[in-house]
């Protein structure tokens, strides 16, 4: 919910922007409290050209430091999985639903641990994510976990209901036709396979769903 202290994303996205102007806009969003712990806002990388979004849940440490998108170790899987796939990396967009890290920090050393994002947060960020959207004409969405599917599809979407399973994407009456025919699907974070006690399958499930995705790309 916002709060006149935190009012959302929404007043910090600048109208008819490029994505590069987006890019820009975002460094200084201060639409929930998140920005005031984490070192940058993290946006996305990818050309307006992709045939493939994929959307995860937020940035991780080294995202947070380095200020882009998967850079870490479950962006280096996810990688491997878009290759496997057949999926060329150069053809996809990656992005996150919320644009800042949110950790704890515990222990002598300060190491920022992970938390994930409420649902509170997951709609303050909303907006950059539907503008990136509008400017973008993608044949997939990939959502990659629970938080992105719900920052897409809704609070009530559960992706062990519909893992890798293709779906159109919903049309609004006042979208283009040229952007019909998009599909979604949603699949496991990369994360959650760094996190599995049998990686070996994990992985090859993630694989699989992206596999579905590769389908539409063919």
């Amino acid at each position: 919910m916002a709060t006149p202290e935190f009012p959302g994303a929404e007043k910090f996205v600048p109208e008819s922007a490029t994505l590069d102007g987006l890019r820009a806009a975002a460094r200084d969003c201060k639409g929930c409290h998140l920005f005031e712990n984490a070192t940058q806002t993290v946006f996305s990388a990818g050309s307006a050209t992709a045939r493939v979004v994929l959307v995860g849940e937020q940035p991780g440490d080294q995202e947070d430091r380095r200020g882009e998108p998967f850079v870490g170790p479950a962006g280096a899987l996810l990688d491997r999985a878009l290759d496997d796939a057949g999926i060329d990396r150069k053809q996809a967009y990656v992005t996150n639903a919320v644009k800042h890290f949110k950790f704890s920090q515990a222990g002598a050393g300060k190491r920022r641990i992970h938390q994930k994002p409420d649902q509170r947060e997951i709609v303050a960020c909303r907006p950059w994510l539907t503008a990136e959207l509008e400017l973008l004409d993608p044949e997939v969405i990939v959502a990659l976990g629970a938080t992105a599917g719900q920052s897409l599809m809704g609070r009530d979407f559960r992706v062990t209901r519909s893992r890798g399973v293709l779906l159109e994407w919903p049309q609004r009456k006042d979208e283009p036709a040229a952007r019909a025919g998009r599909f979604f699907l949603a699949t496991i974070h990369p994360s959650a396979v760094l996190r599995a006690d049998d990686r070996e399958t994990a992985y090859a499930g993630l694989v699989d769903d992206l596999l579905v995705a590769a389908q539409v790309l063919a």
